[in-house]
């Protein structure tokens, strides 16, 4: 572990949201506040677990052992260090340049605003409905619209808005169809899996993959955006678990559709596993990578890749599972960390 980094962020530590952290934990396993503040330094300094990591894995109830296999923090910058090479991740952090690079692997039509001209966004905008218009740079959906076309007075009115700079529009693209089992857990939004790939060798993995939903009637399914994240089964196919929440608690149905999570069984998860693989290959010197799959009624298709994959949904825990984190799959692979 890098001494350096690891004092970095104890002196970047945020103390209000620390407490809340302790506090939450407190409340959870009634164990005293200094001793759960000195047990996540302790866990910081052997594990790479930031406190954040310490209460959304419960890290509170476990062994050295159980520990010991969780993906944290500094761990998990170790192996995006390793594995990818900063001068092609713009790549990733980057739409426009995203989408020209994996248009193979989209499925629908888009535009790049910043190379198209006035004449064919309006052509692009006049023979749809609705758009999403999306900033070029971005995540947990932030500053994404969904336009409808019949809110404007005319087709050069809707030009005007999507190219105001006010507005940060790097990219617009047809609105996606999913699956009508999908919808019919959630139909608001486009229901995600999040796949994560870790290419050794030259043969791509899918490390894990999560099932994200919306919630209270927004299009984008983010956990920053009140939505849920559910266990899967790359397997079977079928969500093992309850919906986790930002707020690190769990419902077992959808609260706006009562559709149960547990038992889901997701349409294409085959060939949301097998795009992801082919994706994975397209940029060999990004190995480890966090795709964002919708399904549509033919099949799969990318949203977006995240070149900083997330670690955290796969270690959320359920009741009953066992304490196991990521870094056993890794190893497996043949990725030492």
């Amino acid at each position: 572990m890098e001494l350096s980094y690891l004092t970095r962020v104890l002196r970047g530590m945020r103390l209000e949201k620390m407490n809340h952290c302790i506090d939450t934990v407190h409340e959870r396993c009634g164990k005293p506040k200094a001793a759960i503040f000195f047990d996540m330094l302790g866990c910081a300094a052997k594990y790479g677990a930031g406190y954040y990591d310490y209460m959304i894995f419960a890290f509170y109830d476990m062994t050295a052992a159980e520990r010991a296999t969780y993906m944290t923090r500094m761990k998990n910058r170790k192996l995006h260090k390793m594995m990818n090479d900063p001068a092609y991740t713009n790549l990733f952090d980057h739409k426009n340049e995203f989408y020209h690079v994996f248009k193979d692997f989209l499925h629908r039509e888009f535009l790049d605003l910043s190379e198209c001209t006035r004449q064919e966004l309006y052509d692009f905008l006049s023979k749809r409905t609705q758009v999403i218009c999306k900033p070029s740079e971005g995540e947990c959906g932030k500053g994404i619209e969904k336009l409808q076309m019949a809110d404007f007075d005319s087709i050069d009115a809707a030009c005007d808005y999507i190219l105001d700079p006010a507005h940060n529009f790097g990219v617009t693209e047809d609105v996606i169809v999913q699956h009508p089992e999908m919808s019919r857990l959630y139909p608001y939004s486009i229901n995600c899996f999040r796949m994560v790939t870790l290419v050794h060798e030259g043969v791509p993995h899918v490390l894990y993959a999560v099932l994200k939903t919306g919630n209270h009637g927004k299009f984008v399914d983010n956990l920053e955006n009140g939505g849920f994240a559910c266990h899967f089964d790359l397997e079977t196919g079928v969500v093992t678990g309850p919906g986790h929440t930002s707020e690190t608690y769990t419902v077992d149905v959808h609260p706006m559709t009562g559709v149960r999570f547990e038992g889901f069984h997701v349409p294409y998860y085959r060939e949301a596993q097998e795009l992801v693989k082919k994706a994975a290959l397209v940029v060999p010197q990004v190995k480890y990578i966090g795709w964002d799959v919708c399904i549509t009624p033919d099949g799969p298709a990318i949203i977006e890749g995240n070149n900083y994959a997330a670690y955290d949904f796969p270690q959320l825990p359920d009741e009953g599972r066992p304490h196991v984190g990521l870094l056993k799959q890794i190893r497996d692979i043949g990725v030492k960390l």
